[in-house]
């Protein structure tokens, strides 16, 4: 144990015990320990620290080095270590392999050296003062960008704050940077803190240290149709080089750039479209800009065809408006805002009024003012307008012409009352008179027409029902007309309606019916009269009236009577009941019964002599009442009522059991006359019975007989056409085997001749293939002795036909020539014939 082997590049700690000194022991090494020496590092031998190319340790308490780099002792022989303090050591300032000495630690392991990429940096913040590698002087807390692309040995005067990456700016971007302190932009432009501006150069830009960015501000896209509107929010020259004043609007359009990236001093208000007027539109602007200035409470007109932009506080009065185009029928009426003259040369002065005329289209210039469109109105002699002159305040009604109201006239809304406006509104809607309706003992009058609303220039058309008439006051006049129908009332603008109140319901009661159109009759009307007789007996009669109006239509006076009395229901039916009241006075209840029609009709009409009146009439509005019908008397006391009632009910008794009687007798009757009629016609039933028995009989046999003869016949002939259908299959059968044999020796004998055909031509492309063959051989060793011919040459055949037959053998051996003929011109020889001697072996 007191042995140690020390490999290469490894170390140990010797501690020595007597003077607690520490020393390191590299390898390589066999050290033998002392007595009084002992290992450090809990007895273990270390593994030097090597650092590879491009990478770097952090060391915790290093040694302190002299200026040859080496280890520093103190007179112990222990080496000095800076407490506290830190080392980085890459493989440039330690290449070798190094030990730790004691109190030395390895604050970061080996870590590869960073490496700032291009456009990138690191922000770098001193800890402790100190001076750079660039000879600059860096105090602590100081802040700044170590740029790439390089590699980045950290250092212990500074820490890595963060890395920064450069941002790219596109086409139609910037970026807006806000300075954190005081500093100079890349422009050579001071900044102070806080302030903010706009790189607008497109590529990578990385921001300095004392740089924020803030956001990318992306531009505005400006078309023929869209533009900007920006507000300066302090004083500064824009991009376009103009000076601009803080609170200063402006526009920006396609004229002056395509994009636009809004400035830090500016904002945008909005965007602004553009106007477009065709050649049929105009437009007022208010407040417009003239010399880059707004000209408050100005206005001027733009007529298309034009395309524009609204500049900062200008508006369109109306927004776009079309040209006035007059039909022949139709005129504006102008009003002139300021003196001046018209296009036509004519002089207008303030507050003037005129119309011009169609057909023509116009565009006011901005001294006029439209005040209305007025057309031609078209009446028919039955409808007309209220026409009101504004300089005198004369109305008139215009009817049965096309009219044009003139510079001063207006049109003049007609007043009514709300009941007169109500009984002609239901006549418009197709309703004459009230139509009476019970709500449980009440009966109303109600209107069933649909709501209408008038037109109130229109003059009022009333149609006066057939056998009717209706009176009109003018108050202008201070006279009144009465018109009859069927006939159209046409309402002046001094005139109005007389409203009839008349009374209604059974009983009458006062006010119920409203109308303007008095029925002449003759018509009825009912009423209920409650009388007391002599013995004070209370009798509630409805008595229903005929009447008529007896009118002298050509006097105007006699005309107007008719309406002297408003409520002419109720004033002739209150008459008429005093009048009955005090005839049935003086009769009692049992003489009133009996002689009810001839005391009421008296009472009404009076009497002449022994005879009674056949009318009243009434001479206030000369009403005639022809008739009175009684139509029902009861009692309206309890007792009476009761006593009434138990005799009626007692004779009703009498009568029904008189007629039940009368009916039973007659049902007995009937009874045994319907037996008696009942009895003869069983006995004639059953004697047709038996006749039909014996009917069904003799049709039962005839039907037998039919039955058996069918059967036979119908046997026999099925049997013959059994045999018949056999023989006829049987013939068919032969037929047709026959027709398969000689469609079989047909199809045999085809076949044969298409066998032999098909051998034939077999047979005939074989010689044609033989001949072809033998063709093509002749022809090859044609070629081929043409060819030795001409690789011989002319001059060595005249030789070996010259020299003698064994050295021919030897010339043409030598040649490789298996055979050979010579001839001349004088002796020809058929080639053809000879050629298979040539391609033999010899």
């Amino acid at each position: 144990q007191s042995l140690i082997r020390i490999p290469p590049f490894q170390y140990v700690h010797i501690l020595d015990c007597n003077t607690n000194i520490t020393r390191v022991t590299e390898g390589p090494l066999t050290y033998v320990l002392k007595d009084h020496e002992r290992i450090g590092l809990g007895g273990k031998i270390m593994k030097m620290i090597q650092i590879p190319p491009r990478n770097y340790c952090i060391i915790r308490n290093p040694v302190i080095k002299d200026e040859h780099r080496r280890v520093s002792f103190d007179d112990n022989g222990m080496a000095r270590v800076k407490h506290g303090d830190r080392e980085v050591r890459t493989s440039e300032t330690h290449p070798e392999p190094f030990p730790l000495y004691p109190w030395e630690e390895i604050e970061q392991d080996i870590t590869k050296i960073p490496v700032i990429q291009p456009n990138c940096a690191y922000k770098l913040r001193a800890t402790r003062d100190f001076i750079d590698s660039t000879g600059q002087k860096r105090s602590a807390g100081d802040e700044w960008l170590h740029y790439g692309p390089c590699t980045y040995p950290p250092k212990i005067e500074c820490d890595v704050v963060e890395q920064v990456k450069s941002l790219t700016i596109k086409p139609n971007q910037a970026l807006k940077i806000r300075a954190k302190r005081a500093t100079i932009d890349k422009y050579g432009n001071t900044r102070e803190a806080g302030e903010e501006w706009l790189i607008r150069e497109t590529g990578d830009y990385l921001p300095g240290v004392n740089e924020d960015v803030v956001e990318e501000v992306k531009a505005i896209v400006l078309t023929e149709k869209k533009g900007l509107q920006l507000r300066a929010i302090r004083n500064f020259t824009d991009v376009y080089g103009i000076k601009r004043l803080a609170g200063e609007e402006w526009l920006v359009t396609q004229k002056e750039t395509d994009t636009h990236i809004p400035d830090v001093n500016e904002v945008v208000v909005g965007t602004v479209n553009s106007i477009v007027l065709n050649n049929r539109q105009y437009c007022y602007i208010l407040d417009p800009v003239e010399s880059g200035k707004n000209q408050f409470g100005k206005k001027i007109l733009r007529k298309g065809e034009c395309t524009f932009f609204l500049k900062p506080f200008e508006s369109l009065e109306k927004g776009i408006q079309d040209v006035y185009v007059l039909a022949d029928d139709e005129a504006l009426l102008l009003k002139a805002r300021e003196s001046f003259k018209d296009s036509e040369g004519d002089d207008h002065l303030a507050g003037e009024r005129w119309m011009i005329y169609g057909p023509r289209d116009y565009i006011p210039p901005i001294e006029v003012e439209v005040l209305e469109r007025r057309k031609a109105i078209p009446l028919d002699k039955n409808e007309g307008i209220y026409v009101r002159d504004n300089r005198t305040g004369e109305v008139k009604a215009v009817s049965g012409e096309s009219y044009m109201l003139k510079p001063h006239e207006a049109l003049w809304e007609m007043e009514l009352s709300p009941e007169i406006e109500d009984l002609v509104a239901r006549q418009m809607t197709g309703e004459t008179f009230q139509i009476a309706k019970k709500e449980g003992d009440k009966q109303v009058y109600v209107s069933t027409g649909k709501p209408y609303k008038r037109d109130k220039t229109r003059v009022v058309a009333f149609r006066v029902p057939s056998n009717s008439a209706v009176q009109v006051y003018d108050f202008k006049k201070k006279t009144s007309r009465v018109v009859f129908g069927p006939d159209r009332i046409m309402l002046q603008p001094d005139e109005q309606f007389t409203v009839l109140n008349l009374s209604g319901g059974v009983p009458k009661k006062e006010g119920l019916i409203k109308n303007i159109a008095l029925m002449l009759g003759p018509d009825f009307m009912t009423d209920i009269v409650i009388v007391e007789t002599s013995d004070h007996a209370s009798l509630a009669m409805t008595l229903s009236y005929n009447w008529f109006f007896d009118v002298d239509k050509n006097s105007a006076e006699e005309c107007n009577k008719i309406f002297m009395v408003r409520d002419f229901v109720g004033d002739a039916c209150k008459t008429i009941a005093s009048r009955v009241r005090g005839a049935v006075s003086s009769y009692t209840f049992e003489d009133f019964h009996q002689r009810s029609a001839d005391i009421i009709k008296s009472s009404v009409f009076g009497r002449k002599g022994d005879s009674v009146k056949s009318e009243i009439r009434f001479a206030a509005n000369n009403l005639v009442v022809t008739n009175v019908d009684i139509q029902s008397v009861e009692p309206t006391d309890d007792k009476t009522k009761a006593s009434l009632k138990k005799s009626v009910n007692q004779a009703i008794e009498i009568t029904t059991e008189s007629s039940k009687a009368r009916a039973q007798h007659e049902a007995a009757k009937a009874e045994q006359h319907s037996k008696g009629r009942l009895d003869l016609q069983k006995v004639q039933d059953e004697i047709e019975a038996e006749m039909e028995q014996t009917k069904l009989i003799e049709l039962k046999v005839k039907n037998s007989e039919v039955q058996l003869i069918g059967k036979s016949t119908g046997e026999a002939l099925a049997e013959a056409k059994a045999r018949k259908i056999q023989n006829e299959s049987n013939v068919e059968m032969t037929t047709l085997i026959e027709e398969a044999r000689k469609i079989e020796n047909e199809t045999e004998l085809s076949l044969m001749k298409e066998k032999q055909a098909a051998d034939v031509a077999h047979q005939n492309a074989l010689d044609e293939l033989e001949i072809n063959k033998a063709k093509e051989l002749a022809a090859i060793e044609t070629q081929k002795f043409q060819e030795i011919v001409d690789a011989i040459g002319k001059e060595t055949i005249v030789a070996m036909a010259r020299a003698g037959p064994e050295l021919q053998a030897k010339l043409l051996k030598g040649l490789g020539l298996k055979g050979f003929m010579l001839m001349n011109s004088k002796n020809p020889i058929n080639l053809f014939s000879t050629a298979n001697g040539f391609v033999q072996n010899p």
